[in-house]
Formats: structure tokens, sequence, C-alpha cells
């Protein structure tokens, strides 16, 4: 049985998500990774019949640009908005990576994830 993937990887925005008003202030860079599985359509080639990748930036980007305190949050609405967007997926992934988060030490990025499957 095949399973069909489509993904966005690495979609960069600046937000201002953060718990300290600071961070609400300057805004830090986000990566945001999006991955959904589902039973192919055997039409293939009928956009209507498997994940539109322009409707999941649409998601993220808007999103992105709703601040929240917490990245938990932003995952969630990511996620159920796939989800409501294509209930035909047995599996989807949302992370969001916030680049050179502001602590001390020399921290790559900070990361969040969340999913779901049947």
């Amino acid at each position: 049985m095949y399973k069909q993937t489509v993904a966005l990887k690495d979609v960069k925005c600046h937000a201002f998500h953060g718990y300290y008003p600071e961070e609400q202030l300057i805004g830090c860079i986000f990566m945001v990774d999006v991955k959904v599985e589902f039973d192919p359509h055997p039409d293939t080639e009928n956009l209507e019949k498997t994940v539109n990748y322009e409707v999941l930036n649409h998601i993220i980007l808007s999103e992105m640009a709703n601040t929240q305190k917490l990245l938990e949050t932003v995952v969630k609405n990511i996620l159920d908005r796939v989800r409501n967007s294509y209930p035909f997926l047995s599996s989807a992934k949302v992370g969001i990576r916030k680049l050179n988060p502001p602590m001390k030490g020399e921290i790559g990025h900070s990361y969040v994830e969340l999913s779901f499957s049947e």
C-alpha cells in the first residue's frame, strides 16, 4: 500500500513569538516544517485530490504572523488548521525552530514539535 507525503521544510519567518516582552518587540527568525501523510488518490494529476503545499505555506505564514507567547500554541494552531483543511490525513507533524534564542550560551535553535496519527 502506498503512502503519500507532502512537506514544506525550512519555511523562514521573522515573527514576534516569545514569552518575554522584549521577544515580542524585536522578534526572531523561525524555521517551520510541516509534513503530512495520506493514502494517495488514483488521480495524481488533480490538485483537489492531494495536499496543496501552497495552502500549507499560507497556513504557516498566517499563524506565524499571529503573535503568541509560546511556540506550543503556534504549532498546535498550525496543526489544527492543516487537519481541518485536509481531513483525510493519516498523520501530520509540525515543528518550529527559533534560531539563536535569547539565552546565555551559544544555542543554534530551540525546537517545538507536535504530531498526530490515526
